[in-house]
């Protein structure tokens, strides 16, 4: 692929991964705000318990093929079609599993009700199974902008059945439905989209070639839904549903914030250093090129969210959400680094090396729950298990910048550079709004607006007068993008 031709595929994969990402996020927190006034943190909880049976669940029948397709230099109908067959009996075993292991699940957590809903949230397995292969085509093509009209109408279409549900009383019901929903649209979209369509020729031969790789994705990908989603465990076997819901709700705003960048950047990072990985020099000037436009986004978005937390929080979704407040500031912190640590996973998965990346998830949870399981032995706050959690992020990036180095050669100097400039401008910017909203004062909505504006102003500038290279080519991007 010819440099301008890579450059400009990019280009448009991240364009339309920022409106992709960007709508649907909108989405999210919009409707999230009209449930998280009309729900209460118990019945967030109670969903929130099963998310990571769910989430394993659907790493289990996904099993790595997507990425694994995206490395097949010369893809065939029967790779596609081994895929989808083996995603579909997995995801059904799936199921049949956590169905019969549903009583043992609300058993665990005290709460009989979790049975059925249980068996109901469950459901999601065998219905993302159905789109496995076609989503895999179209990340493979990178057809982002049909993945982006997928998201947005499934996001539409669940959100206001979950919101008239929510209305009409069926409580945790509602949020539950409103995920299979979300599934059912984004699957039919998938297949609508894409030209690729599976026959009853099945043949799962094709996957041999393809196993050493995936599996090591799924393993590593059943890793990472556990250190996402180790606390609302810990919280729900430990706490109550109340405590689920509070730092489910911090989770899912910081969660918002950082998938827009990571969203972004995961739809195109993988097929373009995969398509590059044999040529070193050039996979290092793409990669830090990539790695400098998500740190230039990812600072001053997540420590400008933290900042305007407590606003946001009492503007939207109501004093009684109150207990989430100082757990979203510190999620939010590490959430800035959340895109930096998935672009690095991205480039070692685009080098071929799925065992890498599987040992050093595996290594990155087992530290995690050692450290948790300790706090809840001495008695800990969920506030420490946040900071630690948070912390464990961040001096991550240092241990996938080691492995880069081995693959491309990023040097520890080179990484700092890249990225500390956009640190520090983000952190003088978002204390410069933080600083004159104090001294102004004023109501809830004056206070967040002055906080904004004043954090966004000051890191424009700063970039301005600093002549970001990075700055003026989104610039220049956006502008060309408008021009008739």
């Amino acid at each position: 692929m010819p440099e301008p031709s890579l450059k400009e595929k990019t280009a448009k994969g991240l364009f339309w991964g920022a409106i992709n990402n960007g709508a649907q996020q909108v989405l999210v927190l919009l409707f999230g705000i009209i449930l998280g006034r009309i729900l209460s943190p118990d019945e967030y909880g109670m969903v929130g318990m099963l998310t990571i049976f769910t989430l394993i669940g659907n790493s289990l029948q996904e099993s790595g093929f997507r990425a694994a397709l995206v490395n097949v230099r010369n893809i065939r109908h029967e790779d596609y079609n081994a895929v989808f067959w083996c995603s579909l009996l997995i995801g059904t075993c799936a199921y049949l599993l956590l169905f019969c292991c549903a009583p043992l699940i609300a058993r665990f957590y005290q709460e009989p009700e979790l049975t059925p809903l249980a068996r109901y949230c469950f459901l999601a397995i065998p219905i993302a199974s159905l789109g496995t292969a076609q989503g895999a085509y179209l990340f493979r093509n990178l057809k982002v902008r049909q993945q982006a009209l997928s998201g947005i109408i499934a996001h539409v279409v669940s959100g206001c059945l979950g919101i008239t549900l929510a209305f009409c009383g069926f409580s945790y019901w509602g949020i539950a439905t409103q995920s299979l929903t979300y599934l059912i649209t984004v699957t039919l979209c998938t297949w609508y989209f894409s030209p690729w369509r599976p026959t009853f020729r099945i043949d799962f031969r094709p996957l041999k070639p393809l196993f050493a790789f995936s599996s090591k994705l799924l393993i590593t990908n059943i890793a990472n839904q556990l250190n996402n989603n180790l606390l609302s465990v810990i919280l729900g076997k430990y706490f109550n549903p109340q405590a689920v819901g509070n730092y489910n709700q911090a989770n899912k705003w910081n969660g918002t914030g950082h998938q827009f960048i990571t969203g972004m950047m995961g739809s195109v990072a993988q097929p373009v250093l995969a398509s590059i990985n044999d040529d070193r020099e050039r996979s290092l000037r793409v990669f830090r090129k990539i790695l400098r436009f998500c740190a230039f986004l990812a600072f001053p978005a997540m420590f400008g969210l933290s900042i305007v937390t407590h606003e946001l929080i009492l503007i939207t979704v109501g004093g009684k959400w109150t207990g989430s407040i100082p757990l979203m500031q510190l999620l939010c912190i590490g959430g800035a680094f959340i895109p930096l640590n998935t672009l690095f996973s991205n480039l070692i998965i685009s080098q071929g090396k799925s065992n890498i990346y599987m040992w050093n998830i595996i290594a990155q949870v087992v530290l995690q729950l050692a450290t948790v399981l300790t706090i809840v032995r001495f008695g800990g706050s969920i506030h420490t298990m946040v900071i630690t959690g948070v912390c464990i992020n961040i001096l991550w990036l240092f241990v996938w910048q080691r492995f880069a180095r081995r693959f491309i050669r990023l040097s520890l100097r080179m990484l700092l550079l890249d990225i500390a400039p956009f640190l520090l401008t983000a952190l003088i910017a978002c204390a410069s709004g933080w600083v004159v909203s104090e001294w102004t004062g004023g109501p809830l909505l004056v206070t967040f607006l002055t906080k904004i504006i004043t954090a966004a102003a000051c890191y424009f500038l700063i970039m301005k007068l600093a002549h970001a290279e990075i700055l003026q080519e989104c610039i220049n991007y956006f502008f060309k993008k408008k021009r008739p």
